[in-house]
């Protein structure tokens, strides 16, 4: 009996697996941001406008913001192969589709496509590794994932401004689409099964409403942050629709035997500090990292390559710092962690909010440096933190919350510090003395910007309160395998 549980116990082949699932991770990660810095080319070679352009990345949200929340219930109907292949095939489909696009209607439906694999694999890498690794070493294999998921956007704006230079946007997408093979064929040789299929019921209701919801508040947010400002109706309608369609979601997966997501994950109160955390986060993140690239190229009047070389530094400084912290969780927990994170990136925010036309190229690369080496610390281990205080049965819904609340952050982050930045334009400008003289334009763009940051450093400041509530989960139940 030992024997055959010995055998059981060791049958994941970790390395293959995490491999694939790293490769997919990072290529994903890679063309969602890379995208951003071709966004000013791409108005002038497709002709539209910064209101259309900005639909590449809402879009792109709004699909992950529908379709994560619903991987819970993915994951328990099909094999961890099947998805795995499923979501490299959208991934492979929708980037060559995009690397053809002759226009912006047809490179829109491939972003679409490409955000479906996205979000079949994101809940997927982490629900595997969470099965497939053992508690007390997950902190390390959190701080790899943490290494795919920063680096990538990190490298994706400069990489994305050496192709623009030098080739065209297209070869974003041919770039990606030889490592996108690679990783399916990985997959086909070396993914196992990791989760049983139960096939639960499916309920059609719970999936309506939980479209309806998160692809609201994505919708409403992100068409605030564009030229649309907060008054629109169409504004107003998505965010209201999204709200009362979340109540009722949360009110049926209460009261349902098997719900889509159980929500019985926030009776874990780490899990609900992990999950506050990861969302406080990202807001601040998903928001510097539009704000800042702005105003290096519209404020400080760098090219997309330059810009994307001056974040450079801080991004490779983050994803190094991923598996450190991770180790350090594993030891220490993350309180120790979380604190010293917050204060580092609240204090780097407060010095952004200075920054000027004159900010001189040492000021940006360090104080961004500082930002991601703060980051680091609070991402990784606030989120294991958290769903380590879960029952293995809830892993699945405890990563689909975290993955999907991560994309509502991203959007309502993204939104809020537009629409922070083009206030305080507006309100610089209504008090110039002269608003038609064009000496006004770069001081009303400053004050928008540093307005933005302020935002950002009160977020970060709110989580640091929250940050002293964090306690460190020992993990009762045993992990499924042992690391050979």
């Amino acid at each position: 009996m030992t024997g055959k549980k010995q055998t059981e116990e060791t049958k994941f082949r970790v390395l293959p697996i995490l491999i694939s699932l790293l490769l997919a991770g990072f290529i994903g990660m890679f063309s969602e941001t890379a995208l951003n810095v071709a966004l000013s080319d791409l108005m002038k070679v497709l002709e539209i406008t910064p209101t259309t352009a900005q639909w590449l990345t809402t879009a792109y949200l709004l699909t992950l913001g529908i379709l994560v929340p619903i991987s819970g219930l993915l994951l328990q109907w099909f094999s961890t192969r099947q998805l795995f292949v499923a979501a490299l095939c959208f991934s492979i489909l929708g980037t060559f589709l995009a690397a053809m696009s002759p226009n912006f209607e047809f490179l829109l439906t491939a972003r679409v496509v490409q955000a479906m694999g996205t979000a079949l694999l994101l809940p997927l890498m982490f629900n595997t590794i969470l099965v497939i690794i053992p508690a007390e070493k997950r902190g390390a294999a959190m701080g790899l994932i943490g290494l795919v998921i920063m680096v990538a956007p990190a490298i994706g704006p400069t990489i994305a401004g050496l192709l623009i230079e030098s080739l065209s946007w297209h070869w974003i997408f041919w770039l990606s689409l030889p490592f996108l093979v690679i990783a399916l064929i990985c997959g086909i040789l070396f993914m196992q099964n990791v989760t049983k299929v139960t096939k639960p019921k499916i309920d059609v209701l719970s999936i309506v409403l939980s479209s309806l919801g998160f692809g609201g508040i994505v919708f409403g947010f992100s068409s605030a942050g564009e030229a649309e400002g907060w008054g629109s109706p169409k504004v107003i309608i998505a965010i209201a629709v999204g709200v009362a369609s979340l109540v009722l979601f949360v009110i049926r997966q209460i009261t349902m035997k098997q719900p889509m997501i159980n929500l019985r994950a926030f009776k874990f109160p780490m899990f609900v500090v992990g999950v506050l955390m990861v969302f406080i986060c990202m807001m601040v993140i998903l928001s510097s990292m539009l704000i800042l690239p702005m105003y290096l190229q519209q404020g400080q009047g760098y090219s997309a390559f330059k810009a994307g070389l001056l974040l450079l530094p801080g991004g490779i400084i983050n994803g190094l710092m991923s598996p450190i912290m991770g180790r350090l969780f594993d030891k220490y927990g993350p309180k120790w962690l979380v604190i010293p994170g917050l204060v580092i990136v609240a204090v780097s925010l407060w010095f952004f909010s200075s920054i000027t036309a004159t900010s001189t190229v040492v000021f940006v690369i360090v104080l961004h440096s500082a930002l991601m080496v703060g980051v680091s610390m609070i991402f990784m281990p606030a989120q294991t933190n958290g769903i380590n205080q879960l029952p293995m049965e809830l892993y699945p819904d405890g990563t689909a919350i975290m993955n999907t609340l991560q994309q509502v952050a991203g959007a309502i982050g993204t939104a809020l510090a537009v629409s922070i930045m083009t206030a305080g334009t507006k309100s610089y400008m209504e008090s110039a003395s002269n608003p038609a003289d064009p000496a006004n334009v770069l001081p009303a763009f400053t004050q928008g910007v540093q307005n933005a940051f302020v935002f950002g450093m009160a977020m970060a400041i709110i989580g640091l309160v929250i940050a002293f509530f964090l306690k460190r989960v020992i993990v009762q139940h045993k992990a499924q395998v042992s690391m050979h």
